[in-house]
Protein backbone atom coordinates (compact mmCIF):
# COMPACT_ATOMS: atom_id res chain seq x y z
CA UNK A 1 0.00 0.00 0.00
CA UNK A 2 2.88 2.33 0.78
CA UNK A 3 4.83 1.45 -2.38
CA UNK A 4 5.22 4.02 -5.13
CA UNK A 5 3.41 4.01 -8.47
CA UNK A 6 5.67 1.97 -10.75
CA UNK A 7 4.42 3.70 -13.88
CA UNK A 8 5.79 7.00 -12.50
CA UNK A 9 9.18 5.47 -11.67
CA UNK A 10 11.59 6.97 -14.21
CA UNK A 11 14.60 5.52 -12.37
CA UNK A 12 14.27 1.83 -13.17
CA UNK A 13 14.97 -0.03 -16.40
CA UNK A 14 12.73 -2.92 -15.31
CA UNK A 15 9.42 -3.34 -17.10
CA UNK A 16 6.28 -2.47 -15.16
CA UNK A 17 3.55 -2.98 -17.76
CA UNK A 18 2.28 -5.78 -19.98
CA UNK A 19 -1.03 -6.11 -21.76
CA UNK A 20 -3.91 -8.01 -20.06
CA UNK A 21 -3.45 -11.12 -22.22
CA UNK A 22 0.13 -11.44 -20.98
CA UNK A 23 -0.98 -11.07 -17.37
CA UNK A 24 -3.52 -13.87 -17.94
CA UNK A 25 -0.83 -16.11 -19.46
CA UNK A 26 1.44 -15.31 -16.51
CA UNK A 27 -1.25 -16.36 -14.02
CA UNK A 28 -1.81 -19.63 -15.91
CA UNK A 29 1.89 -20.57 -15.83
CA UNK A 30 2.98 -19.64 -12.29
CA UNK A 31 3.66 -23.34 -11.59
CA UNK A 32 6.21 -23.91 -14.37
CA UNK A 33 9.70 -24.85 -13.11
CA UNK A 34 12.22 -23.91 -15.78
CA UNK A 35 14.79 -26.49 -14.65
CA UNK A 36 12.39 -29.44 -14.82
CA UNK A 37 12.61 -30.17 -18.51
CA UNK A 38 11.23 -33.67 -18.00
CA UNK A 39 7.91 -32.44 -16.62
CA UNK A 40 7.73 -29.33 -18.80
CA UNK A 41 9.31 -30.38 -22.13
CA UNK A 42 7.35 -27.83 -24.18
CA UNK A 43 8.48 -24.99 -21.94
CA UNK A 44 12.05 -26.23 -22.38
CA UNK A 45 11.57 -26.30 -26.16
CA UNK A 46 10.17 -22.76 -26.08
CA UNK A 47 13.21 -21.61 -24.07
CA UNK A 48 15.48 -23.00 -26.79
CA UNK A 49 13.41 -21.34 -29.50
CA UNK A 50 13.74 -18.01 -27.71
CA UNK A 51 17.51 -18.01 -27.39
CA UNK A 52 17.93 -19.23 -30.96
CA UNK A 53 15.76 -16.34 -32.11
CA UNK A 54 18.06 -14.03 -30.15
CA UNK A 55 21.14 -15.69 -31.66
CA UNK A 56 19.70 -14.99 -35.10
CA UNK A 57 18.75 -11.42 -34.12
CA UNK A 58 22.33 -10.85 -32.94
CA UNK A 59 23.80 -12.28 -36.17
CA UNK A 60 25.39 -15.46 -34.79
CA UNK A 61 27.35 -17.23 -37.58
CA UNK A 62 25.09 -20.28 -37.24
CA UNK A 63 22.22 -19.84 -34.76
CA UNK A 64 21.66 -23.60 -34.69
CA UNK A 65 25.20 -24.07 -33.33
CA UNK A 66 25.15 -21.21 -30.85
CA UNK A 67 24.58 -21.95 -27.17
CA UNK A 68 22.28 -20.06 -24.85
CA UNK A 69 20.11 -20.12 -21.78
CA UNK A 70 17.57 -18.09 -19.90
CA UNK A 71 18.49 -16.71 -16.48
CA UNK A 72 16.79 -14.94 -13.58
CA UNK A 73 18.01 -11.61 -14.96
CA UNK A 74 20.84 -10.00 -16.90
CA UNK A 75 23.03 -9.96 -13.77
CA UNK A 76 23.07 -13.77 -13.61
CA UNK A 77 23.69 -13.78 -17.36
CA UNK A 78 26.72 -11.52 -16.83
CA UNK A 79 28.04 -13.88 -14.15
CA UNK A 80 27.78 -16.81 -16.57
CA UNK A 81 29.46 -14.82 -19.35
CA UNK A 82 32.31 -13.87 -17.03
CA UNK A 83 32.72 -17.46 -15.82
CA UNK A 84 32.99 -18.71 -19.39
CA UNK A 85 35.66 -16.09 -20.17
CA UNK A 86 37.63 -17.07 -17.08
CA UNK A 87 37.42 -20.80 -17.78
CA UNK A 88 38.46 -20.40 -21.44
CA UNK A 89 41.46 -18.36 -20.31
CA UNK A 90 42.36 -20.98 -17.71
CA UNK A 91 42.23 -23.79 -20.28
CA UNK A 92 44.44 -21.86 -22.70
CA UNK A 93 46.96 -21.02 -19.98
CA UNK A 94 47.16 -24.58 -18.67
CA UNK A 95 47.56 -25.96 -22.19
CA UNK A 96 50.56 -23.63 -22.57
CA UNK A 97 51.96 -24.64 -19.17
CA UNK A 98 51.41 -21.15 -17.73
CA UNK A 99 50.06 -19.89 -14.40
CA UNK A 100 46.35 -19.20 -13.89
CA UNK A 101 46.82 -17.27 -10.65
CA UNK A 102 45.97 -13.70 -11.61
CA UNK A 103 43.08 -13.32 -14.06
CA UNK A 104 41.81 -9.80 -14.79
CA UNK A 105 38.84 -8.33 -16.60
CA UNK A 106 38.89 -4.92 -18.32
CA UNK A 107 35.80 -2.74 -18.16
CA UNK A 108 34.61 0.84 -17.97
CA UNK A 109 34.25 2.54 -14.61
CA UNK A 110 30.62 3.05 -15.69
CA UNK A 111 29.70 -0.66 -15.66
CA UNK A 112 26.68 -1.93 -13.77
CA UNK A 113 27.46 -3.16 -10.24
CA UNK A 114 26.92 -6.82 -11.19
CA UNK A 115 30.37 -6.80 -12.85
CA UNK A 116 31.98 -5.63 -9.62
CA UNK A 117 30.18 -8.51 -7.93
CA UNK A 118 31.48 -10.97 -10.52
CA UNK A 119 35.09 -9.90 -10.04
CA UNK A 120 34.72 -9.98 -6.26
CA UNK A 121 32.94 -13.33 -6.04
CA UNK A 122 35.15 -15.17 -8.56
CA UNK A 123 38.55 -13.72 -7.68
CA UNK A 124 39.12 -11.76 -10.85
CA UNK A 125 40.98 -8.44 -10.78
CA UNK A 126 38.71 -5.69 -12.10
CA UNK A 127 40.65 -3.22 -14.25
CA UNK A 128 38.42 -0.18 -14.56
CA UNK A 129 39.11 2.25 -17.38
CA UNK A 130 37.95 5.61 -15.95
CA UNK A 131 35.62 7.78 -17.98
CA UNK A 132 36.49 11.41 -18.68
CA UNK A 133 35.13 14.47 -20.44
CA UNK A 134 37.06 13.44 -23.57
CA UNK A 135 36.19 9.72 -23.31
CA UNK A 136 32.81 9.41 -21.66
CA UNK A 137 32.69 5.65 -22.18
CA UNK A 138 35.01 2.75 -22.95
CA UNK A 139 35.97 3.43 -26.58
CA UNK A 140 39.28 1.62 -27.04
CA UNK A 141 41.40 4.64 -26.07
CA UNK A 142 44.63 3.52 -24.33
CA UNK A 143 43.20 0.00 -23.96
CA UNK A 144 46.73 -1.28 -24.47
CA UNK A 145 47.62 0.00 -20.98
CA UNK A 146 45.04 -2.21 -19.27
CA UNK A 147 45.34 -5.60 -20.96
CA UNK A 148 48.01 -8.25 -20.56
CA UNK A 149 48.44 -12.03 -20.80
CA UNK A 150 46.15 -12.47 -17.78
CA UNK A 151 43.21 -10.57 -19.27
CA UNK A 152 40.27 -12.95 -19.63
CA UNK A 153 38.22 -10.48 -21.67
CA UNK A 154 36.91 -6.97 -22.16
CA UNK A 155 33.33 -5.99 -21.31
CA UNK A 156 31.57 -3.57 -23.67
CA UNK A 157 28.26 -2.02 -22.67
CA UNK A 158 25.39 -1.49 -25.08
CA UNK A 159 23.55 1.13 -23.06
CA UNK A 160 25.57 2.59 -20.18
CA UNK A 161 23.23 2.82 -17.18
CA UNK A 162 24.48 6.29 -16.22
CA UNK A 163 23.73 7.97 -19.55
CA UNK A 164 22.08 5.46 -21.91
CA UNK A 165 24.81 5.67 -24.59
CA UNK A 166 26.32 2.74 -26.48
CA UNK A 167 29.98 1.93 -26.08
CA UNK A 168 31.48 1.51 -29.58
CA UNK A 169 32.03 -2.25 -29.63
CA UNK A 170 33.44 -2.10 -33.15
CA UNK A 171 36.14 0.41 -32.07
CA UNK A 172 36.96 -1.67 -28.98
CA UNK A 173 37.29 -4.75 -31.19
CA UNK A 174 39.56 -2.87 -33.60
CA UNK A 175 41.77 -1.75 -30.70
CA UNK A 176 42.05 -5.37 -29.56
CA UNK A 177 42.91 -6.41 -33.12
CA UNK A 178 45.83 -3.95 -33.04
CA UNK A 179 46.93 -5.25 -29.65
CA UNK A 180 46.88 -8.82 -30.95
CA UNK A 181 48.95 -7.82 -33.98
CA UNK A 182 51.54 -6.10 -31.76
CA UNK A 183 51.59 -8.31 -28.67
CA UNK A 184 49.99 -11.60 -29.67
CA UNK A 185 47.15 -11.30 -27.12
CA UNK A 186 43.87 -12.74 -28.39
CA UNK A 187 41.32 -11.19 -26.02
CA UNK A 188 37.58 -11.85 -26.42
CA UNK A 189 34.73 -9.41 -25.82
CA UNK A 190 31.60 -9.95 -23.80
CA UNK A 191 28.83 -7.50 -24.72
CA UNK A 192 26.64 -6.47 -21.81
CA UNK A 193 23.50 -5.72 -23.76
CA UNK A 194 21.19 -5.68 -20.74
CA UNK A 195 19.21 -2.90 -22.42
CA UNK A 196 20.74 -2.18 -25.82
CA UNK A 197 20.75 -5.72 -27.19
CA UNK A 198 16.95 -5.47 -27.35
CA UNK A 199 17.01 -1.98 -28.87
CA UNK A 200 19.92 -1.76 -31.34
CA UNK A 201 18.74 -4.62 -33.63
CA UNK A 202 15.50 -2.71 -34.19
CA UNK A 203 16.53 0.95 -34.15
CA UNK A 204 20.23 1.02 -35.11
CA UNK A 205 20.67 -1.86 -37.55
CA UNK A 206 23.69 -0.18 -39.12
CA UNK A 207 25.62 -0.29 -35.82
CA UNK A 208 28.00 -3.26 -35.73
CA UNK A 209 28.21 -4.49 -32.13
CA UNK A 210 27.18 -8.15 -32.11
CA UNK A 211 28.39 -11.54 -33.41
CA UNK A 212 29.28 -9.93 -36.73
CA UNK A 213 32.50 -9.08 -34.87
CA UNK A 214 34.50 -12.33 -34.55
CA UNK A 215 35.96 -11.14 -31.25
CA UNK A 216 32.51 -11.06 -29.59
CA UNK A 217 32.26 -14.35 -27.68
CA UNK A 218 29.01 -13.79 -25.79
CA UNK A 219 26.12 -11.37 -25.37
CA UNK A 220 23.63 -11.00 -22.55
CA UNK A 221 20.38 -9.11 -22.31
CA UNK A 222 17.54 -8.58 -19.90
CA UNK A 223 14.14 -9.91 -20.92
CA UNK A 224 12.55 -7.76 -18.25
CA UNK A 225 14.00 -4.47 -19.51
CA UNK A 226 13.61 -3.68 -23.20
CA UNK A 227 12.67 -7.32 -23.73
CA UNK A 228 9.34 -5.99 -22.36
CA UNK A 229 8.63 -8.87 -19.91
CA UNK A 230 7.71 -8.62 -16.22
CA UNK A 231 10.68 -8.88 -13.78
CA UNK A 232 12.62 -12.13 -13.50
CA UNK A 233 14.19 -12.91 -16.90
CA UNK A 234 17.58 -12.61 -18.57
CA UNK A 235 19.29 -14.26 -21.55
CA UNK A 236 22.85 -15.07 -22.56
CA UNK A 237 24.08 -16.42 -25.90
CA UNK A 238 27.55 -17.71 -26.84
CA UNK A 239 28.51 -17.47 -30.49
CA UNK A 240 29.27 -21.21 -30.72
CA UNK A 241 30.08 -24.27 -28.65
CA UNK A 242 33.79 -23.36 -28.47
CA UNK A 243 32.91 -20.15 -26.62
CA UNK A 244 31.37 -22.06 -23.70
CA UNK A 245 33.72 -24.66 -22.14
CA UNK A 246 32.03 -28.03 -21.79
CA UNK A 247 33.29 -28.49 -18.23
CA UNK A 248 31.05 -25.63 -17.06
CA UNK A 249 27.94 -27.54 -18.09
CA UNK A 250 26.39 -29.91 -15.56
CA UNK A 251 24.52 -32.95 -16.84
CA UNK A 252 22.08 -33.74 -14.09
CA UNK A 253 19.43 -36.35 -13.46
CA UNK A 254 16.34 -34.59 -12.20
CA UNK A 255 12.87 -36.05 -11.73
CA UNK A 256 13.50 -38.86 -14.18
CA UNK A 257 15.27 -36.89 -16.89
CA UNK A 258 18.87 -36.16 -17.85
CA UNK A 259 19.47 -32.54 -18.70
CA UNK A 260 22.36 -30.12 -19.25
CA UNK A 261 22.43 -27.09 -16.96
CA UNK A 262 24.62 -24.01 -16.81
CA UNK A 263 23.16 -21.58 -14.31
CA UNK A 264 23.74 -20.17 -10.85
CA UNK A 265 20.10 -20.80 -9.97
CA UNK A 266 18.51 -24.23 -10.25
CA UNK A 267 14.73 -24.25 -9.83
CA UNK A 268 13.32 -20.98 -11.15
CA UNK A 269 10.11 -19.73 -12.78
CA UNK A 270 9.34 -20.73 -16.34
CA UNK A 271 6.46 -18.28 -16.72
CA UNK A 272 8.66 -15.37 -17.79
CA UNK A 273 10.20 -17.49 -20.56
CA UNK A 274 6.71 -18.17 -21.86
CA UNK A 275 5.92 -14.46 -21.64
CA UNK A 276 9.02 -13.71 -23.74
CA UNK A 277 7.93 -16.22 -26.38
CA UNK A 278 4.43 -14.74 -26.32
CA UNK A 279 5.88 -11.30 -27.05
CA UNK A 280 8.17 -12.60 -29.79
CA UNK A 281 5.11 -14.06 -31.52
CA UNK A 282 2.75 -11.23 -30.57
CA UNK A 283 4.98 -8.38 -31.73
CA UNK A 284 7.42 -9.88 -34.18
CA UNK A 285 10.32 -7.83 -35.52
CA UNK A 286 8.16 -4.95 -36.72
CA UNK A 287 6.22 -4.84 -33.45
CA UNK A 288 9.38 -4.62 -31.34
CA UNK A 289 10.70 -1.96 -33.69
CA UNK A 290 7.49 0.05 -33.25
CA UNK A 291 7.49 -0.23 -29.44
CA UNK A 292 11.17 0.71 -29.09
CA UNK A 293 10.82 3.56 -31.60
CA UNK A 294 7.87 4.96 -29.64
CA UNK A 295 9.93 4.91 -26.42
CA UNK A 296 12.83 6.60 -28.20
CA UNK A 297 10.51 9.28 -29.64
CA UNK A 298 9.25 10.08 -26.14
CA UNK A 299 12.85 10.20 -24.85
CA UNK A 300 13.91 12.55 -27.66
CA UNK A 301 10.90 14.79 -27.01
CA UNK A 302 11.67 15.01 -23.29
CA UNK A 303 15.41 15.50 -23.72
CA UNK A 304 14.90 18.30 -26.27
CA UNK A 305 12.51 20.11 -23.91
CA UNK A 306 14.77 19.64 -20.88
CA UNK A 307 17.89 20.55 -22.85
CA UNK A 308 16.23 23.81 -23.88
CA UNK A 309 15.81 24.84 -20.23
CA UNK A 310 18.48 27.24 -19.00
CA UNK A 311 18.94 25.25 -15.80
CA UNK A 312 20.15 22.07 -17.49
CA UNK A 313 22.90 20.74 -19.75
CA UNK A 314 22.30 17.38 -21.43
CA UNK A 315 24.76 14.51 -21.17
CA UNK A 316 22.83 12.39 -23.67
CA UNK A 317 19.55 12.68 -25.56
CA UNK A 318 18.06 9.18 -25.67
CA UNK A 319 18.98 8.46 -29.28
CA UNK A 320 20.72 5.17 -28.37
CA UNK A 321 18.55 3.42 -25.82
CA UNK A 322 15.60 5.61 -24.69
CA UNK A 323 17.54 6.86 -21.68
CA UNK A 324 19.11 10.28 -21.16
CA UNK A 325 20.81 12.28 -18.43
CA UNK A 326 21.47 15.91 -17.63
CA UNK A 327 23.44 18.00 -15.16
CA UNK A 328 22.77 21.37 -13.60
CA UNK A 329 24.29 24.03 -15.84
CA UNK A 330 27.57 25.28 -14.39
CA UNK A 331 27.07 28.50 -12.45
CA UNK A 332 23.28 28.41 -12.80
CA UNK A 333 22.46 28.62 -9.08
CA UNK A 334 23.92 28.26 -5.61
CA UNK A 335 20.53 27.84 -3.94
CA UNK A 336 19.67 24.27 -5.01
CA UNK A 337 21.05 21.14 -6.62
CA UNK A 338 19.67 18.11 -8.46
CA UNK A 339 19.07 16.22 -5.22
CA UNK A 340 16.69 18.98 -4.16
CA UNK A 341 14.94 18.75 -7.53
CA UNK A 342 14.67 14.97 -7.18
CA UNK A 343 12.99 15.43 -3.79
CA UNK A 344 10.54 17.98 -5.19
CA UNK A 345 9.63 15.68 -8.09
CA UNK A 346 9.02 12.82 -5.64
CA UNK A 347 6.38 15.01 -3.98
CA UNK A 348 4.52 14.83 -7.30
CA UNK A 349 4.92 11.04 -7.46
CA UNK A 350 7.85 10.98 -9.93
CA UNK A 351 10.99 9.00 -9.12
CA UNK A 352 13.91 10.62 -10.95
CA UNK A 353 17.31 9.75 -9.44
CA UNK A 354 20.17 12.17 -8.84
CA UNK A 355 23.60 10.56 -8.51
CA UNK A 356 27.31 11.20 -9.15
CA UNK A 357 28.92 10.04 -12.37
CA UNK A 358 31.43 7.14 -12.13
CA UNK A 359 35.15 7.30 -11.35
CA UNK A 360 36.81 9.95 -13.47
CA UNK A 361 33.78 12.24 -13.44
CA UNK A 362 32.51 11.68 -9.90
CA UNK A 363 32.48 15.41 -9.14
CA UNK A 364 29.53 15.76 -11.54
CA UNK A 365 25.98 14.94 -10.42
CA UNK A 366 23.36 14.05 -13.03
CA UNK A 367 19.71 13.14 -13.22
CA UNK A 368 18.44 10.45 -15.57
CA UNK A 369 15.18 9.36 -17.13
CA UNK A 370 14.50 5.85 -18.42
CA UNK A 371 11.63 5.79 -20.91
CA UNK A 372 9.96 2.37 -20.87
CA UNK A 373 7.01 0.82 -22.65
CA UNK A 374 3.90 2.35 -21.09
CA UNK A 375 5.45 5.79 -20.50
CA UNK A 376 3.36 7.66 -23.04
CA UNK A 377 3.73 11.10 -24.62
CA UNK A 378 0.85 12.28 -22.39
CA UNK A 379 2.65 11.10 -19.25
CA UNK A 380 5.82 12.75 -20.54
CA UNK A 381 3.98 16.05 -20.95
CA UNK A 382 2.61 15.76 -17.40
CA UNK A 383 6.12 15.11 -16.10
CA UNK A 384 7.52 18.07 -18.01
CA UNK A 385 4.87 20.37 -16.52
CA UNK A 386 5.77 19.18 -13.00
CA UNK A 387 9.49 19.55 -13.72
CA UNK A 388 9.09 23.16 -14.89
CA UNK A 389 6.86 23.93 -11.90
CA UNK A 390 9.43 22.60 -9.43
CA UNK A 391 12.34 24.35 -11.13
CA UNK A 392 10.39 27.59 -10.92
CA UNK A 393 9.76 26.97 -7.21
CA UNK A 394 13.47 26.31 -6.56
CA UNK A 395 14.50 29.30 -8.64
CA UNK A 396 12.28 31.45 -6.45
CA UNK A 397 14.25 30.65 -3.30
CA UNK A 398 15.92 33.61 -1.62
CA UNK A 399 18.45 31.49 0.28
CA UNK A 400 20.23 28.16 -0.28
CA UNK A 401 18.41 24.90 0.46
CA UNK A 402 20.15 22.75 3.11
CA UNK A 403 22.40 20.13 1.55
CA UNK A 404 23.08 17.94 4.57
CA UNK A 405 22.12 14.28 4.54
CA UNK A 406 21.68 14.00 0.78
CA UNK A 407 22.40 10.58 -0.68
CA UNK A 408 22.41 9.31 -4.24
CA UNK A 409 19.18 7.73 -5.44
CA UNK A 410 18.73 4.22 -6.84
CA UNK A 411 19.73 4.32 -10.50
CA UNK A 412 20.43 0.77 -11.77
Amino acid sequence: MLDGNSRLNLATFVGTWMEPEASKLYAETFDKNMIDKDEYPQTALIETRCWRMLADLWNAPDPAKSVGTSTIGSSEACMLGGLALKRRWQHARRAAGLSTDKPNLVLSSAVQVCWEKFCNYWDVEARFVPVSQEHQMLDGYELDKYVDENTIGVVAIMGVTYTGVYEPVEKISAALDEIQAKRGLDIPIHVDGASGAMVAPFLQRETVWDFRLPRVASINTSGHKYGLVYPGLGWIIWRDEQALPEDLIFHVSYLGGNMPSFALNFSRPGAQVLLQYYLFLRLGYEGYKSVQATSRDVALYLSSEIGAMEAFTLWSDGSDIPVFAWQLTDGYTENWNLHHLSERLRMNGWLVPAYPMPEGLSEITVQRIVVRNGFTRDLASSFLADLKKEVAYLDGLTAPMPAGGQTQAFHH
